[in-house]
């Protein structure tokens, strides 16, 4: 067994803490237990530092990265859609068309700025599992009050995203639309909307402004001028507001875990109404109960 050094201080013994509390054990190396009845020392509050951030560059460059991914993917699948290819092959090539770009970029952030994926919020914690459904409940909550409030008082356009299918719902269909909904796209979109884009303009402009900005810039990114027109206003509200309320929940716990649960939940549930065939109803749903609220 190695020896220890010999001890450089005082013999060993029972000396006042340095602390203040009390008499404590020193081995004659280092400090041990408490004396008996001596209070130990209370937990001292640690202060919650400023939110990460991250230089704007890094942001911007995600934005525009994920803009020009998304653009070659929707140009790519309507090209696809003429070809017989199996549907896990079409949405693999759409999966990393549109999100592979962005991983790259947010791997080129870290190398640029050095640390862990950590240094992007991706970190989780048990916790996570109870703010996740949290937030999406809260996020599904305030989502359909601005659709409401919108389309009734302000005569907003809105056609929901929620799509219909024609497809065969085959095994390989539900497993294709569970990769992109349910796992790339929480995975991705929030590594860069709140890993990224969102510590990217807390740097420059600060959270109170930045989580609204990145929940804006979430929702435009979901726009689709060719086949819902004037209908992605009210969608971008929508969703922006979605945005917030995961922008939220990440600076509250300084990590994206709470974020992606509840992403996955908000799309696992818009991925049952297609499946099940719910949504094929769901504007004429919402129509309708716009027409019974009580708005002037």
């Amino acid at each position: 067994m190695q020896a220890l050094p010999p001890p450089g201080g005082p013999p060993a013994g029972w000396y006042p803490d340095p602390g203040g509390y009390g008499l404590r054990y020193f081995d004659g190396w280092q400090w041990g237990p408490y004396a008996y009845g001596a209070p130990a020392p209370a937990a001292t509050p640690v202060e919650r530092g400023p939110h990460p951030t991250l230089p704007l560059w890094a942001a911007l460059g995600a934005l525009v990265v994920l803009a020009l991914s998304l653009v070659v993917q929707h140009t790519v699948a309507r090209l696809l859609d003429d070809a017989d290819l199996p549907i896990l092959a079409t949405a693999g090539i759409g999966i990393v068309l549109a999100y592979g770009p962005s991983l790259a970029w947010a791997w080129h952030v870290l190398g640029r700025m050095g640390g862990g994926i950590g240094r992007l919020g991706w970190k989780f914690r048990w916790v996570d599992a109870g703010w996740g459904p949290l937030t999406w409940l809260g996020s599904v909550i305030a989502e359909v009050t601005v659709v409401l409030v919108a389309t009734r008082l302000f005569d907003v356009p809105f056609e929901s995203n929620v799509g219909t299918t024609d497809d065969d719902v085959t095994a390989a269909y539900v497993t294709a639309m569970i990769l992109s909904a349910c796992v790339a796209a929480p995975l991705v979109e929030e590594l860069i909307f709140r890993g990224v884009v969102l510590r990217g303009l807390v740097g420059r402009i600060g959270v109170i402004a930045a989580v609204p900005v990145q929940g804006v810039l979430f929702g435009l990114a979901h726009i689709d001028p060719i086949d819902r027109g004037w209908g992605n206003i009210g969608l971008v509200l929508a969703l922006s507001t979605v945005g917030c309320g995961l922008g939220l929940v990440t600076v509250l716990t300084r990590r994206i875990g709470a974020a992606i649960v509840a992403h996955t939940l908000l799309n696992g549930f818009v991925l049952t109404m297609v499946l099940t065939g719910a949504a094929d109803d769901v504007n004429r749903d919402v129509n309708r109960l716009v027409a019974l609220l009580p708005f002037v």
